[in-house]
This record gives structure tokens, sequence and C-alpha cells, in this order.
């Protein structure tokens, strides 16, 4: 939230924000100068003589930020645009339309070409995935990370946290107390997997072909169909548009008479991933911060593209599990094991995605100091959180993103012993 305070005349005082204007309890301002706040000259920007102007300006992300919110697995996730609005939305097109002339047909993707602008943005999110697994794999030869050996829970640090909040395997028996062992890659950055498909408008798969249509990386099979070009896993590329003969049912445009295809630009060149016996740790400290710089690079570069890339191409998940389907329509393959799925019949609930569902974030707990690793059970409330990816970074080097210091409580004074800690109000 972006907040303002401006006097104009240093007689009345507001307190401008984003939605609505609140007056202060105090009503004059004197003007003191200090550091900490900055005055302006308002007559040199106006003809008017005026008094100084206090202008007070507040950062836009705020200074705590709670977690997203964790839904058992009884609750069903809610849906990114609530139905209303969507139902609203609707109703408000058909009428925009009611008087207007019908249009000849819709825009690629739904038409079935690819969006030639997207094609390049497919490629560097691709790239940015693999750089990323390449770095991670250096950093973590210097950055050690630890991995629950009963549950998905990981923590970045040479030590695991001692919050018992271990829901694996005998856990009622260990106290919820977790058992560490050294993390991966696949720790890091969890692998959604999903269908490929070979046509994205083709039939949906049945419950039958579940086994026989391969599963590869969501965030891959977003790239493929975006329009990068893999050998390994062939698509469908259409030249014309399709042909509507009713509401779910199309046909492909002769393409017979087309001239062969030429590429206009050439390919972008895909990065490889480099094999874990040829990695290689950094040298020195410098190297790894410059590392962990890049590698943070990376991690945003590759959710900023796929965010613009789900927003052309639709990605649909389960409200009850986290099984993602790229596509316009989910596949009907019955295997959703979430709660009361016998009511059900297995099958899944699907909605729009959003980019946590397509690349989950993997939150751990902020070791705000890397000179006592160990965290206190008994601080827990004061200490912050941020995804694996960026915690790794920050340990390595790299500066703190700006958006991700909410989370983390960067600005919340840590008491320094249990007894300081029941005092605070």
């Amino acid at each position: 939230m972006s907040c303002s305070l401006v006097s104009p005349e240093l007689g009345t005082t507001f307190l401008s924000c984003s939605q609505r204007v609140i007056p202060p309890k105090v009503g004059i301002l004197r003007s003191n100068p200090s550091q900490s706040f900055k005055f302006l000259d308002s007559s040199k920007y106006s003809g008017k003589k005026s008094r100084q102007s206090l202008v007070i300006r507040c950062s836009n992300n705020p200074q705590n930020v709670d977690l997203p919110r964790y839904y058992s697995k009884k609750e069903k996730k809610p849906f990114p645009v609530p139905i209303v609005e969507l139902r609203r939305a609707a109703r408000q097109r058909m009428k925009n339309r009611k008087d207007q002339p019908k249009r000849g047909g819709p825009p690629p993707p739904k038409n079935g070409l690819l969006v030639q602008s997207m094609i390049p943005l497919a490629y560097a999110v691709l790239n940015a995935r693999t750089s990323l697994i390449n770095n991670l794999k250096r950093l973590l030869k210097v950055v050690p990370v630890q991995a629950c050996k009963y549950c998905n829970e990981i923590h970045v640090g040479p030590i695991g946290h001692p919050f018992r909040s271990c829901q694996g395997q005998n856990s009622s028996i260990r106290k919820g107390k977790h058992e560490w062992v050294d993390a991966i890659v696949e720790d890091i950055i969890v692998q959604i997997e999903a269908y490929h498909l070979y046509d994205r408008l083709g039939k949906r798969i049945p419950h039958e072909e579940r086994f026989s249509v391969p599963r590869i990386p969501a965030l891959i099979e977003l790239c493929i169909q975006a329009g990068v070009e893999l050998p390994k896993y062939p698509t469908k590329r259409r030249r014309k548009p399709i042909i509507r003969i009713g509401k779910s049912e199309f046909v492909d445009a002769d393409e017979s008479e087309l001239p062969d295809p030429t590429p206009e630009s050439p390919i972008p060149e895909l990065v490889t991933e480099i094999p874990d016996w040829e990695i290689v740790a950094p040298c020195n400290e410098e190297e790894t911060s410059l590392l962990a710089e890049e590698t943070l690079k990376m991690w945003e570069k590759m959710r900023g593209g796929a965010k613009r890339l789900m927003k052309m191409y639709p990605v649909r998940v389960c409200g009850y599990c986290p099984e993602i389907h790229v596509g316009p329509t989910g596949h009907k393959a019955q295997n959703c094991g979430a709660y009361k799925h016998q009511q059900r019949n297995g099958q899944h609930g699907w909605q729009s995605a959003v980019l946590d569902d397509l690349i989950p974030p993997r939150y751990v707990w902020h070791v705000p100091n890397m000179a006592e690793p160990l965290l206190q059970k008994e601080l827990r409330n004061f200490y912050g959180q941020a995804p694996a990816v960026v915690e790794m970074c920050v340990q390595g080097g790299a500066a703190v993103p700006e958006q991700y210091k909410g989370t983390m409580r960067l600005d919340v004074g840590i008491p320094s012993s249990v007894r300081e800690a029941e005092m605070v109000v």
C-alpha cells in the first residue's frame, strides 16, 4: 500500500492512501527539518507564494505480510475469480455483443494457431528453468539444504529447524520431530507433471488411456504448447485456423496447397541440463554471490514468463488435489484421491490454475542470523518465511528482493531470550 502525508500550507494534515483519505487526530504539523522528512517548496511549481509542504512517502510493500493460506485436505481451493463475478462478466459480454456484428472467428490460440509473439517468451522460460536447475546444483555445494526423511518439508541452513511439524510416517511416535537428511534439487523445485498432448485442441484423454499418454513437467508442456519445438515430444502445429462445425466440434482446414514451411527467424538455442557429476562448486565468496544473483534472476524470469504464458494458454488445476492439466479442458482420468473422491468417482474438479499451482514456491523458514543458524522453537512467531530458492540465494550473498521482504519479516525485532519474548504484547 502506498501512503503519503501531504500538507499544502502546514495548516491541515491529510493521510492519503490508495482508497480513501483519513484525517489525522492532530490537525497542525510544525515544520521541523530532520533527516527522516523531506520538504518540498511548492513555490517552484506555482506562481503563488506558499509555505513549504511536508511529504512523507511510505514503501509500496507492507512491512509484514502473512503467507498464503494453507488449505487442508478437506477444503476445496477457491476459484481465482469468484463464480459470481464470472457470471456477471459473461452477461455483460453478451449484452455488449447483442447489437454488434458477428466476428469472423476466435483469435489465436483458440483457432489452433500459435501466438507468434509468445514463441520467444516460451523459449526464454524453458531456458530460464534449465539455467535455474544448473545454478541450484552448484549452490547446493556451498549452501546446505536439509530435507525431512518422512515428509516433504525442507530447511535452508546447516542445521534443521527444531519445530515439531512433521506429519509423515510414524510422526506420532516421534512427536512431530523431523529427521533431517541432505536435500537434492527435486526437493527445492517441485516437478508438477502433466499429460503431454499431441493436439491441444483434440479430444480429452479418457480414463482408459491414462497410462499410454506420456507425462512431463507441466512447465515444459506449457512451453511446448506455446511454440517450443522438442523432437522428443512431438506436437501438432496448424498453419490454418480450424473450422467450427459445432460448439465443441471442428475440422482442420486443408493445408495441402500451402508451400513447405520456412522458419521466419532462427530458432533460439536451448540450454542443456548439466549432469550431476559435472557440477563444479563456486571457488570463493564473490563467485558464490554472483551465482546467487544470477539464480535469483532466473527464478524471477521463469515465474514472470510463465505467468504471461498462462494468460494466453489456459492451465487447469484440480480443486481437490495438485493435479495439473495444460489445455483448455481437463482430462477424464479418474485418478483423484483427495477428500471424498469416492463421491466423485475419482474425477477431478477442474478450475483455472494460478502461478503457484504451476510453480510451487516451497516456503521455508528464514534464518535471520547465519552466525547462529539454529532457530529457537519458542520464537517461532517472530521468524519469517520465503521461497526455498530465494532463501538459498539470500544465504549465498544475493540481495533480498523487495517483494519478499514482507514475508521474511526483516523489520521485525527478534527477542534475544524467551523471557523477553513473553513481554511482547
